[in-house]
C-alpha cells in the first residue's frame, strides 16, 4: 500500500507555484516528481559537510558511486542548506535548533508531496550529549521530551499555545536497534531523548557566558531526567517528531553521544575519536537502508 505525504494545509491548493525558499527551488521552475520521485529514504542532519560525507558513504554501500564521485549539492542557488542525491536517498543538513530544522522540514515535506513521493522514511542522523552512556555509545530515540521531560512541542501560533505530540515510530525504532545487533560495533540503546532550546543553560551546562546554578543543581536536574528515561540531549528532535507525526511520515532520530554529561560538560575527545562517532549513525543507517532494498 502506498503512503503518501499528508500536508495540513488547505492554502497550498491555491498557489499557482510553491517557492521553497530557503532550498532555491519551486514548482514553477523544477519538476519535482523527475527530481525527487523516486526518494524513499530521506535522511537528515546539522552540517553541510556531513550530509556531503553520507551521500557519499551510502553511494557506495548501494553500488551507486564511489565516496570520491562528484555529488552536486542541489540547493546551491543558496547558503542555508545543502542537499545531496543518489538513487533513492535524499541528504539534507537542517542547521542548528529548533527554528532551523523547523524551516527545512516545512520545504522538505511540500518538496516530498509535491514530488509525489510515497512511503517515505525520514531519519534525523546526528551528535548529542549522553547520559549515562559511554561516549560513543548511539541513542535510537523513544521520545522527544522537552526540558521538563514531557513528550511534548510547544509552540505559538496567533499568539496561542500550541502541544503537539513527539512520539517516534515505534516499530522502526525496534527495525534500527535489530540493525545496530547485526553490525555488532558499537553499543545502542533506545531511549528518551531531551530536545533543549539552548546548548549551555538549556542544558545544564556550567561552562557558559552565564552560568547561575552550581554544580549539585546541575547533577540533580540531570539525574531526574536519566530516572525519567532520558538518555541524550540534543536540539532537534521534538520539532522533528512533531512534524513527522503531522505529515504522516515515519521517522527515526538516531544520534551518538560525544561526552557523558554526568561526568563533564566539554567535548574533549580527539578530532579522530570524534570523526569516528560521527559516523556511527551513518553505519546504522546505512546498513538499514541497505536492508530495505534488500542488499545485505
Amino acid at each position: 500500500r502506498e503512503n503518501f505525504v499528508h500536508l495540513c494545509n488547505p492554502h497550498l491548493e491555491k498557489m499557482k507555484e510553491d517557492i521553497l525558499y530557503h532550498f532555491a527551488l519551486g514548482t514553477g521552475t523544477h519538476d519535482f516528481p523527475a527530481l525527487f520521485g523516486d526518494v524513499k529514504f530521506v535522511c537528515v542532519g546539522g552540517s553541510p559537510s556531513r550530509m556531503k560525507a553520507f551521500i557519499a558513504y551510502i553511494a557506495e554501500e548501494l553500488g551507486l558511486g564511489s565516496p570520491a564521485g562528484d555529488y552536486p549539492n542541489i540547493c546551491a542557488g543558496t547558503d542555508r542548506y545543502a542537499m545531496y542525491k543518489v538513487g533513492p536517498v535524499l541528504s539534507v543538513s537542517h542547521g542548528m535548533g529548533i527554528p532551523s530544522i523547523s524551516i527545512m522540514l516545512h520545504e522538505l515535506i511540500k518538496l516530498l508531496y509535491h514530488a509525489k513521493c510515497s512511503n517515505i522514511t525520514i531519519i534525523r542522523i546526528g551528535t548529542s550529549g549522553g547520559i549515562g552512556l559511554e561516549p560513543g555509545s548511539v541513542v535510537i530515540t523513544r521520545q522527544s521530551v522537552d526540558a521538563t521531560f514531557k513528550p511534548q512541542f510547544e509552540q505559538v501560533i496567533l499568539g496561542k499555545t500550541v502541544i503537539r505530540s513527539t512520539n517516534l515510530d515505534e516499530q522502526l525504532a525496534k527495525e534500527l536497534m535489530q540493525c545496530s545487533k547485526e553490525i555488532n560495533q558499537f553499543n545502542t540503546v533506545i531511549g528518551n531523548t531531551m530536545c533543549t532550546l539552548d546548548f549551555y543553560e538549556g542544558q545544564g551546562r556550567l561552562d557558559g557566558a552565564i552560568c547561575l546554578y552550581n554544580e549539585e543543581e546541575k547533577l540533580q536536574y540531570l539525574k531526574e531526567a536519566y530516572d525519567s528515561g532520558v538518555r541524550n540531549i540534543e536540539m532537534e528532535s521534538s520539532v522533528f517528531a512533531a512534524m513527522c507525526n503531522l505529515s504522516g511520515v515515519k521517522a527515526a532520530v538516531v544520534c551518538v553521544t560525544l561526552l557523558n554529561r554526568l561526568e563533564g560538560d566539554q567535548i574533549s575527545s580527539s578530532h579522530d575519536v570524534l570523526v569516528e562517532y560521527q559516523q556511527r549513525p551513518q553505519k546504522l543507517v546505512g546498513y538499514f537502508i541497505k536492508k530495505c532494498l534488500g542488499k545485505v
